[in-house]
């Protein structure tokens, strides 16, 4: 694993601490530890996408999904009922884990979770980015030359569409 130095990205920068902590989270981590469950990440819009998370063996009851500090958390935990019903049987082989475990996604600015459905196994969250109108790109006109002569004078400025 190779090591980076963001020392200059801080000494350089103002305001994006966001950004750097998310590099040094993301280089920190060990790779291996972060693959259970398998998931994908989708994207279905110009402002949508779609997290899928293999949850087989899970119930609607035992997932849980949460938003939290600009992270999607999405976390599973066995009932108790189920951990001792397992305990009576012997398996030959155990090759479904239905071990506890917690995901973690860093979402964008803007980014909101809008629903999430459990299916056939698959735990679907779907995010939708919604801009701020004042954050949206604005066309300000141009005013002609014979309007020139009047200082002070403001452009008009509309919504892009």
């Amino acid at each position: 694993m190779r090591n980076f130095d963001l020392a200059p990205l801080y000494r350089s920068t103002v305001g994006f601490d966001r950004l750097a902590n998310m590099l040094d989270r993301a280089m920190t981590t060990d790779v291996g530890s972060n693959t259970y469950p398998p998931y994908n990440i989708e994207k279905s819009g110009e402002n949508e996408y779609r997290i899928t998370v293999a949850v087989a063996g899970f119930s609607e009851d035992e997932l849980s999904v949460e938003l939290r500090d600009g992270q999607l958390l999405i976390s599973a935990r066995k009932s108790e009922d189920a951990s001792v019903a397992s305990e009576s049987r012997t398996f030959l082989h155990r090759g479904i884990a239905a071990r506890a475990f917690e995901k973690r996604f860093q979402l964008a600015d803007h980014m909101r979770a809008v629903a999430a459905e459990s299916k056939d196994g698959l735990l679907h969250v779907d995010l939708v980015r919604e801009v701020p109108e004042a954050l949206k790109p604005r066309r300000i006109e141009i005013s002609t030359g014979s309007q020139s002569g009047s200082r002070g004078r403001k452009a008009a400025i509309s919504q892009d569409a």
